[in-house]
Formats: C-alpha cells, sequence, structure tokens
C-alpha cells in the first residue's frame, strides 16, 4: 500500500510583510481562511505562526490562541502545528510561551544557524529546555533540520529521552546560512536520517518546486505555502497558499501518492486524537 503524502502549509511566517506580498494574511480571521482554502486544496495540517494586531510577529498565547480558534471555527478537522522558531531576535521565553496551548504538533529546531543576514540561535540547553516543554505536554515535535549537523543533535536528545520514538523530521532547505536547497543535499539529508523516522521536505524559495516533486517521489511528506516561497513561477506572486497546495496535491496525483487526509496525517504522526490535548 502506497503511503498516504501529507502536505503541511505554511501559512504566514515570521520574516515576511505585505511589502513583500500583498497575499500574506496578518489577522486570525485571515489566516483563517487561508487555512480553509489551503485544507480544501489538499492540506491536512498548517503550520501557524502568530501575528499581533500591528501584524508584527508575536508567540503571545494570546495572540496564538485567537489565530487557533479562528482555524478551529474554520477548518476544524485540520491538524494545526505551532512555530516556536518564532523570529530570529526572540527570546527562548517568548519562543516557548505558544505551548501553554497544547498544541498537537510544533517545530523544534536542533541547532544554531546563520539565517540571512541574522542569526537563528539554538544552543544545545535550549534545545533541550523545548524538548522537555513538549514532552511534558504530550506535544509531538516536527524536528527542523537546517543542516545535517542537526540531525546527530536530534539523535543525542533521543539518548537522553527527551525525545520519543518514532521520530519526525523537516528538513528544510534553500535559507540563505544553511544547507542548499539541492536535490542532491535533499537525498544526503534523507539517507542520514534515523530507521523508521517519518520525514517532510520545506524547499525555500524556487527550490520548493523540484524538492516537493523529489520529496514525493522519494515517499516523504511536504511542507509548501507562503512563509517559504512567494512566487507560483519566476516573477509570478502565488496568489495566496492555496495554489502551492494545490500544486503538490496534482503532483502528489501523478505521481502515484495519495493525499492524506487529517485522520491519516495523525495515524502516520502517530498524534493523539484531536481536541484531547489542545485548548482552545
Amino acid at each position: 500500500m502506497v503511503e498516504p503524502v501529507i502536505i503541511t502549509a505554511a501559512l504566514v511566517g515570521a520574516e515576511l510583510t505585505r511589502e513583500n506580498t500583498p497575499y500574506l494574511p496578518l489577522t486570525p480571521d485571515e489566516i483563517a481562511a487561508e487555512a480553509y482554502t489551503a485544507f480544501h486544496a489538499g492540506a491536512a495540517m498548517v503550520h501557524l505562526h502568530a501575528r499581533d494586531k500591528n501584524g508584527a510577529p508575536s508567540q503571545s498565547v494570546e495572540d496564538y490562541r485567537c489565530i487557533i480558534q479562528a482555524v478551529r471555527a474554520r477548518v476544524p478537522e485540520i491538524v494545526i502545528q505551532v512555530s516556536t522558531g518564532g523570529a530570529v531576535s526572540m527570546s527562548a521565553e517568548e519562543r516557548l510561551q505558544p505551548l501553554d496551548l497544547q498544541p498537537e504538533m510544533a517545530s523544534l529546531t536542533t541547532g544554531t544557524v546563520n539565517f540571512g543576514e541574522e542569526v537563528f540561535f539554538n544552543s544545545l540547553p535550549m534545545v533541550r529546555e523545548f524538548a522537555k516543554a513538549m514532552q511534558a505536554r504530550h506535544i509531538r515535535p516536527e524536528l527542523e533540520m537546517f543542516d545535517t549537523g542537526m540531525i546527530p543533535a536530534a539523535m543525542r536528545l533521543l539518548k537522553e529521552g527527551l525525545l520519543n520514538e518514532p521520530l519526525h523530521f523537516n528538513l528544510v532547505l534553500g535559507v540563505p546560512g544553511g544547507a542548499a536547497g539541492t536535490i542532491k543535499n535533499l537525498l544526503h539529508m534523507v539517507e542520514s536520517l534515523p530507521p523508521d523516522c517519518t520525514w517532510t521536505v520545506s524547499g525555500i524559495g524556487a527550490a520548493q518546486l523540484p524538492l516537493t516533486t523529489t520529496a514525493i517521489m522519494l515517499g516523504g511528506h511536504v511542507r509548501v505555502g507562503l512563509e517559504d516561497n512567494i512566487y507560483y513561477q519566476r516573477g509570478v506572486l502565488t496568489q495566496g497558499n492555496a495554489p502551492l497546495v494545490e500544486r503538490a496535491a496534482r503532483l502528489a496525483k501523478e505521481l502515484g501518492r495519495p493525499l492524506a487526509s487529517p485522520d491519516d496525517a495523525r495515524r502516520i504522526l502517530i498524534l493523539a486524537k484531536r481536541g484531547q490535548n489542545e485548548i482552545g
């Protein structure tokens, strides 16, 4: 049986502004509307960053609560994953805040990486703190890998009892400062993963389409959306997240992979039944 492909829609991100693209959702209602169209285009999961009332990046519990409630009202079945990356300028305390809402999943980066002109800082003691917080709340971590060196760091956390198998990775390729968004790098990272794990690929910018296609062919899962790529094709802005999700869904169909429903995603990723954990 061919495993369904989980499409995650990364709707917002922390770095983008309306100056980059007028299609960026900022308010809870706008984010929820994007989640709705992404779901109907084929996404089983949304990866959420929060924005405050001025559109600035936020890790506030209340900002996340408003967004999650709005998404649940429009798309009650979709899997919600929150970011603990936040924005590069945020402290660990700020970044941890949305975990208090006990979402089904949260991102967990296991190392430090240059991020454009800035540094996305994740010391090992900080990563341990994040892992402990997720474990205590029964939140499934998605391990964000910006280069291959972050994989052994994740395995160290597993050995220390701070992660539970099977692990789930997100291979983020193409961030300036991280591993380049090439098929060669994707193959190397997939070969470096432990057995019996699951993995997703997030191709940044122009890398999104070739890496999405390759990941589907290799049996992995995919993340698309405005956080990672604002263009549908060279020089042409995507009109929201749904066109990118629709394209990934079409590729999956052409390549013989069925689309995962939210319930399929919960089974594949071994998530608690929706509603048992999350505080709306």
